[in-house]
């Protein structure tokens, strides 16, 4: 480790030397070419651009960088920290000789000797760069080959640089391995640094993965340890995590083959929650949503939170005239304004105004004042545990915010209003669900009183991965700790989809509705929680059950064994997206739904809980008890084992 160290700060010094060699001459050269106009500086005077000059400028690239970086690995963006470094050099000098001497250098020095000095400068690191790079193994582009760093430098390392070295032989696209740039080497055994493997160096411990990854300019990590599991494998896929670089992984040793028909290349893998799904991600079609959104006012109620600010994210795309951000969260509000705003550098217009769904008032002030063409409605109490403990506010903000939003949107003839539901709708067993269903009704209700221009449209998908209160963060936190992982049962099941598919799905439903459907997403096959959480759990390099032990709790309030995506008396009918399917409307009474819902809603007022749960039981006729729900699904489970059997 010290051999190291001191071999990389004798480098470092030995190209400030040179720097301050470069310099020298450059005063040197400036007042020889002068001497031609009759103007030399005196040999005192000269002192002032020989010495202090080369201080200043190293000083000055040492603070812009200029000796933090390994010029073999350099590129183009490299190079101009060496621009700042000497011009404030010199200007520091010809300041410095200005005060101490009360007169000016000559600007003509000054200047020229600036700009032989950042040529020199330039030529020098350029010189470097390309006598360095000779001597490596790279055979790819800088813009083709991914810098990768490798993390283990034992065996697993060696056979993966072998493959490398192998494959600069062959035709890139023969063989995987040739789109690799390996340019050094992590381990955590303190006699490998400083030494090499296959021409590689082994530069420092996993410790400075992220000091190294700024330094060699790193664009891919493969951690390359597959006997390394636990938690000293979860702290270091944490450091690759924390340095933004996209990271690879060799599987754990028990799923790994080594032989000599196997590439070990083939066997790295993504570190991608995604793949937890167990199916390929979904892809849309954009070109009706470019079409939809581009020009209009589209406006985000809930635009702070998981699916609000991706879909907002997902709308900047498509070049809207304006995007309003509406959420009572203030800390979620702000986040996305200034993602957006870093994003964009102000091409976007963009406005964030805190407020809440449930007062009418300031919601029709903000249609009055803005006039959005496109409503996304997605404010709403989702959390099924803690709503089955304040039901009332479930009703409060999802219901009647639901009414005012939707209702202030066909006053004021808004083109499309989308309502985001959730497949927890569907024959509900909590008062969250129970709730979410009352809102497709409204939007339902409204699209059939066909009273103005407003296209209603409901979107209904299931569980989102990586949202706020989802069960991945949850998993990810319990894992990180050491465990256990915590799930409510065995059978429970849910469907899945990534925040991406959700909202495209919402953009896309609509950017083809015609108002009144309910939008189903083809989901693919539900995924069993337990699943989920063992899947995870390899993603971590870990062994469940062993490395991280997995408990069950017990059904949570409200909470179904399986969740469903169609009612019984629901049918589908295709869309042009063969993703995409439209749930059978479902005929409001016109009588009796408004009579109800005012109910609901002065019983809410009134935080008469009694009387608005069986107003939403009258109202949501498919709304029973979790353990009835449970209970008939655990019959039937048994029933088909035992006709199995």
């Amino acid at each position: 480790m010290k051999t190291k160290l001191t071999d990389s700060v004798i480098k470092k010094m030995l190209l400030a030397f040179t720097d301050a060699l470069i310099v020298i001459f450059s005063a040197l050269i400036t007042n020889y070419f002068l001497s031609f106009f009759n103007f030399t500086l005196s040999t005192s005077e000269m002192l002032t651009p020989i010495v202090l000059g080369s201080v200043c400028c190293i000083l000055f690239l040492y603070i812009c960088g200029a000796y933090s970086k390994l010029w073999r690995y350099s590129r183009k963006r490299d190079y101009l920290c060496c621009l700042p470094g000497t011009f404030l050099g010199i200007a520091s000098m010809w300041i410095f000789h200005l005060i101490s001497s009360g007169k000016a250098l000559s600007p003509a020095f000054t200047i020229i000797q600036c700009g032989i000095s950042v040529t020199g400068i330039f030529m020098l690191r350029i010189i470097l760069h390309k006598v360095l790079s000779s001597n490596t193994q790279k055979t790819s582009s800088e813009s083709s080959a991914p810098r990768t760093m490798i993390i283990g430098g034992g065996r697993a390392c060696k056979m993966i640089l072998e493959e490398i070295k192998s494959s600069h032989e062959r035709d890139e696209k023969e063989n995987p391995a040739s789109i690799y740039e390996p340019v050094c080497i992590i381990d955590d055994n303190k006699t490998k640094i400083g030494t090499s493997v296959d021409g590689i160096k082994i530069v420092g411990s996993t410790d400075e993965i992220d000091k190294y990854a700024k330094e060699y300019n790193i664009d891919l990590i493969i951690v390359a340890i597959p006997s390394c599991i636990g938690d000293e494998r979860t702290r270091i896929l944490r450091l690759c995590h924390e340095t933004g670089v996209k990271t690879r992984e060799l599987p754990f040793i028990g799923n790994l083959i080594f032989n000599d028909q196997s590439s070990l290349l083939n066997q790295v893998r993504e570190i991608n929650f995604e793949k937890l799904l167990g199916r390929p991600p979904i892809t849309f079609d954009h070109t009706e949503v470019q079409d939809f959104i581009r020009g209009k006012v589209c406006m985000v109620t809930g635009g702070g939170g998981s699916i609000g600010s991706e879909l907002v994210r997902q709308i900047a795309r498509y070049n809207p005239k304006k995007i309003i951000i509406v959420d009572i969260y203030e800390n979620n509000a702000y986040e996305i304004q200034q993602d957006l705003k870093m994003k964009y550098n102000g091409d976007l217009d963009l406005t964030v105004l805190i407020a809440s769904v449930r007062d009418y008032d300031r919601m029709n002030q903000i249609y009055t004042k803005h006039k959005p063409h496109v409503v996304f409605h997605a404010a709403a109490h989702k959390h099924v545990p803690l709503m089955e403990d304040s039901p009332m506010e479930a009703i409060k903000n999802n219901v009647i915010g639901t009414f005012n939003v939707a209702t202030l949107a066909q006053f004021h003839q808004i083109e499309k209003f989308v309502m985001i539901s959730t497949d927890k709708a569907v024959n509900p067993t909590n008062a969250m669900g129970a709730s979410k269903r009352c809102c497709e009704m409204i939007v339902q209700y409204l699209a059939q009183q066909k009273d103005g221009p407003t296209e209603f449209v409901t979107t209904r998908f299931g569980n989102v991965l990586g949202s706020n209160g989802s069960v991945i963060p949850l998993f990810k936190k319990q894992i990180e700790k050491g465990g256990p992982v915590t799930v409510t049962h065995k059978d429970i099941i849910r469907y899945f989809m990534t925040i991406p598919e959700a909202v495209s799905l919402v953009l896309q439903a609509a950017s083809i509705a015609e108002g009144g459907e309910v939008f189903v997403l083809d989901m693919g096959k539900p995924v069993k929680i337990v699943t989920l959480a063992e899947n995870l759990i390899h993603l971590y390099g870990k062994e469940p059950y062993t490395d991280i032990p997995i408990i069950f709790t017990g059904l949570r309030p409200g909470e179904k064994i399986r969740e469903e995506l169609l009612m019984d008396e629901e049918g589908l009918k295709k869309t042009s997206n063969k993703l995409i399917f439209i749930g059978k409307q479902i005929e409001i009474d016109n009588t009796t739904f408004p009579t109800r819902l005012r109910t609901l809603r002065d019983a809410a007022a009134k935080n008469d809980e009694a009387i608005a749960i069986k107003e939403l039981h009258n109202m949501v006729p498919t709304f029973i008890t979790p353990n009835e729900f449970n209970n008939n699904e655990i019959r039937k489970k048994k029933i088909k084992k035992t006709k199995s059997a």
